[in-house]
């Protein structure tokens, strides 16, 4: 039986989760990662399989490195460290802004996630972890930062 090598064109099933046991992402439909009533447009849980070209980095290298060798219905289990993942989590991304700078429309409340541009038009993704009477602290960091993944793959097929 053939065995999968780096360029080729495969396709994958897989279910990634957090130390928890928390489903992160998955292509299995019976796996509860969205249900209708939570799941959002930027959803992470796209079901049927997913088809990469080995080597490409269109996943986590570990989990590319991982398919090499195995056979169509082959499984495997891969953990993806932090730092390869979303990064360790920086304390230093975390940072507060004075109420008075922010626009006058703009109402952040915990848990909201916002793009601030910067004077010289630079976006940054954040998300509102505190907001005070004269302030409003945000995270810069991935929601996933610091997070190790472990990610259970299963190669379909080989196209």
């Amino acid at each position: 039986m053939a065995q999968a090598q780096k360029g080729d064109k495969v396709r994958i099933n897989f279910t990634g989760k957090l130390e928890d046991g928390t489903i992160i992402e998955t292509t299995f439909e019976s796996d509860d990662c969205c249900s209708d009533d939570d799941c959002s447009d930027d959803c992470a849980c796209e079901y049927g399989p997913a088809e990469l070209i080995i080597g490409e980095e269109e996943f986590f290298p570990a989990i590319e490195e991982a398919l090499i060798g195995m056979t169509p219905g082959e499984s495997k289990t891969v953990t993806v460290p932090a730092a390869d993942a979303f990064g360790e989590y920086d304390a230093e991304a975390v940072f507060t802004i004075e109420k008075q700078l922010l626009p006058e429309d703009m109402n952040p409340e915990v848990g909201d996630d916002l793009i601030l541009t910067g004077e010289d038009g630079e976006e940054l993704e954040v998300t509102v972890v505190e907001v005070g009477e004269t302030a409003v602290t945000f995270d810069a960091n991935h929601p996933l930062a610091g997070e190790d993944l472990t990610y259970e793959v299963e190669l379909v097929e080989i196209l």
